[in-house]
């Protein structure tokens, strides 16, 4: 058998690979799996992911071919690649289009669901998923399937493994002719990025059938609204934007404003404050998902009765909806959308990582994922900042661990979170960070405030109204302050450009994508060039800590290294490791 002592990978039968960290080629073996495969474990030294099926498809979609997948993990593995592995990577890219939906020229209520193989027809037929959408053969290459359940469709046909190639196309929307500016109404240059023009150039494809669905995933801080606004001047037509906060909806209504030619009294506002119809309107998943009184276990209600606010995906003539930060698009928005799929739709995300399991749903229901850039890339060309991550374990005082020690499970992490003791650690970052601009981020409210009102800093909550948190938000830009205590309705789409320091202080749970958003706050590239910090203070020893680790593996996937400091090693550890980087 033929072994490389120096490649970093080790590829093995279940289709799990194992990647060494401190290998020379570490960096390049991770960015080539980042493409295809996902991040299971981040331990210290060995990293484990996984070639799952769905994260194969993505990766066809996207333009990766087996060969090139093949190649290499050859190039980059200590052992020969298994046999299986290699048969599988090549059947489940194949598998990706080897069934078609197209128009029926017959029949507009209709589709057909077009395979060059008879036998995988015959095979689909039987299948428990997709049989109830069946209509009648045509031939042996064609099954009609209803239009009215194409969504349907097209998760049923992932279900059963042959991811099916969307050509049935797009209705046009109403029109709405419109330019980008070259220079925007803030008198600056409107220069669209290299990335983002390729990003809308592929989602859009040409306007052919063949696109105008799908996702595309970019770092927090690299402009995904700019990849938006780009693809809506390529549609010309209206558009619904899907956000999840008002702080968002306005923030994407102002840089439409600034960035295009589209009047201001076309851009339409529709949250719990105004409801406003407009060619583009901007709307939150909150105030889509709003119930009618009585109906939360109403079965077999259309969704338009029971979700009242469900009548503008269809009052607005859309040719494109845009749904950003597409991995917290909620289980209603799921089903109505399973029913939209005549209208393009552009997902926009930092992370396909969703904490319910729904990533299948988003690549059946808003498209596969046709655009990736992994983080370092663009933090290597200067378009986010560089980042140094840390997590700070912190003793619990011993009654706090008697507490902690006696409590229930679910009881633990509320515990553990809420360590008094990490309110040192935050007063000596504090110190350490004077005159830079600082966000403390966590989830229980009693311990945000409480810190709040310990340092006299102003604090945003879910309570806090929209105005004020556009005033605090303004005021941090400007400098008029310069520290932020915040929840988690900070996590996302929030624009604080001058933040080069984030504290976490407590996180929701295990999650992920909450990891990625957080650290994206602190990622917009600096007018100076400053490094941006994010600390991670947990507990040492306790589910904090194990939540923690599970936080961390989407952005260990994209080359962040969390150093692990114990909170008598501040601050002399911070000034050492910062001055080698």
């Amino acid at each position: 058998m033929n072994y490389r002592i120096d490649a970093p990978l080790i590829v093995q039968g279940d289709r799990t690979v194992l990647l060494e960290v401190n290998s020379p080629e570490y960096e390049t073996a991770r960015d080539h799996l980042a493409r295809f495969a996902e991040l299971e474990k981040s331990p210290e030294y060995i990293h484990t992911y996984r070639i799952s099926s769905l994260s194969l498809w993505n990766a066809a979609a996207a333009g990766l071919d087996a060969e090139g997948i093949i190649a290499g993990l050859h190039n980059l593995a200590k052992y020969p690649l298994p046999d299986n592995v290699i048969f599988e990577i090549r059947d489940t890219i194949a598998r990706y289009g080897r069934v078609r939906l197209t128009r029926d020229p017959y029949d507009e209520d209709r589709l057909r669901l077009v395979s060059d193989e008879p036998l995988l027809l015959i095979e689909l037929e039987r299948n428990r998923y997709l049989r109830p959408f069946l209509l009648e053969r045509v031939g042996p290459h064609t099954i009609q399937v209803p239009a009215s359940r194409r969504g349907h469709v097209k998760q049923a046909l992932t279900k059963a493994g042959y991811p099916a190639e969307d050509l049935v196309g797009y209705l046009p929307g109403v029109p709405l002719p419109f330019e980008l500016r070259d220079i925007s109404l803030a008198r600056e240059p409107f220069l669209i990025r290299g990335y983002q023009q390729d990003a809308a150039d592929i989602f859009w494809a040409n306007g052919s059938d063949a696109g105008g669905a799908g996702v595309v995933v970019l770092p927090c801080g690299a402009g995904k609204t700019i990849v938006g606004i780009v693809a809506m001047s390529k549609v010309q037509a209206n558009t619904l934007i899907l956000t999840p906060s008002t702080v968002a909806a306005r923030q994407w209504r102002e840089e439409l404003i600034e960035k295009t030619t589209i009047p201001a009294d076309m851009i339409g506002e529709y949250t719990g404050q105004r409801k406003e119809l407009r060619p583009v309107t901007v709307t939150t998943y909150q105030i889509l998902t709003h119930r009618k009184r009585g109906t939360k276990n109403a079965k077999g209600m259309p969704l338009e009765e029971q979700y009242p606010h469900f009548a503008l995906f269809t009052n607005g003539g859309w040719g494109l909806i845009i749904y950003d930060e597409v991995h917290l698009l909620p289980a209603p928005v799921f089903r109505i959308t399973a029913e939209l799929q005549a209208r393009r739709r552009l997902g926009l995300t930092a992370t396909l990582v969703r904490e319910d399991q729904r990533e299948e749903d988003v690549f059946s229901l808003i498209g596969p994922k046709k655009y990736d850039v992994p983080w370092h890339d663009l933090e290597r060309q200067g378009w986010i900042a560089p980042a140094i991550c840390y997590e700070i374990r912190v003793d619990m005082p011993e009654e706090e661990r008697m507490t902690y020690v006696m409590a229930e499970r679910r009881q633990k992490y509320h515990f553990a979170a809420d360590n008094s003791n990490k309110l040192e650690i935050l007063d000596r970052l504090i110190s350490y960070h004077q005159g830079d601009r600082v966000l403390i981020i966590g989830m229980y409210l009693s311990q945000l405030e409480n810190i709040a009102k310990r340092y006299g800093y102003p604090i945003i909550t879910g309570k806090t109204k929209v105005a004020e948190r556009e005033r605090l938000y303004e005021q941090f830009r400007s400098g008029e302050i310069t520290t932020l205590v915040v929840s988690k309705v900070a996590n996302f789409s929030v624009d604080l450009p001058d933040a080069s320091v984030a504290i976490q202080i407590s996180g929701t749970f295990g999650s992920r994508q909450e990891e990625a958003q957080r650290l994206g706050r602190i990622l917009r590239p600096k007018s100076d060039g400053r490094q941006a910090y994010f600390y991670s203070i947990v507990t040492n020893e306790s589910v904090d800590q194990d939540y923690s680790a599970n936080r961390q593996r989407f952005l260990t996937e994209q080359g962040y290294r969390y150093l692990i400091l114990y909170g008598d090693e501040i601050p002399d550890a911070l000034a050492h490791t910062q001055q080698r980087t």
